[in-house]
């Protein structure tokens, strides 16, 4: 399991959009459901509840982000993991300046090889470096 607060809380966002994409939800809801069954286990749960929201409000502009990038993938196709640790880590790109580029990629790499299966690391690393120098250009 992750061992740095940023690393669990980028985790636990990952896993209440994973939910809430796959049971079909809202945002609040899944957000409510998730932490009415699980504790924190050491992560932030305001940073977790804000990286979620954040996803869940530019979710249209992440996904055209997506893709954009990710030729011959249609969003709908990526397994669950992917597409949701993608607009996790898309939108902390576009969002959140003050985290270097290299580690929003090297914690999607690392949250991939966690929760993905075996070619997903290398998958969120090509796609999420495509976006990064898309993002550096604009």
């Amino acid at each position: 399991m992750p061992r740095s607060k940023r690393r669990l809380s980028r985790a636990t966002a990952l896993q209440i959009l994973c939910f809430v994409d796959l049971a079909k939800l809202d945002i609040e809801t899944g957000i409510n459901r998730y932490w009415a069954c699980f504790e924190s286990y050491g992560s932030d749960p305001e940073f977790a509840n804000e990286m979620s929201r954040g996803v869940s409000a530019s979710i249209e502009k992440l996904d055209a982000f997506l893709q954009g990038a990710s030729e011959h993938w249609r969003l709908e196709r990526m397994p669950l993991v992917d597409r949701n640790l993608l607009r996790l880590a898309v939108y902390e790109l576009w969002e959140k300046k003050d985290v270097p580029v290299r580690v929003v990629l090297n914690e999607a790499v690392e949250l991939a090889k966690l929760f993905g299966a075996e070619n997903s690391p290398s998958f969120v690393n090509g796609v999420l470096d495509k976006i990064a120098r898309e993002l550096e250009r604009s």
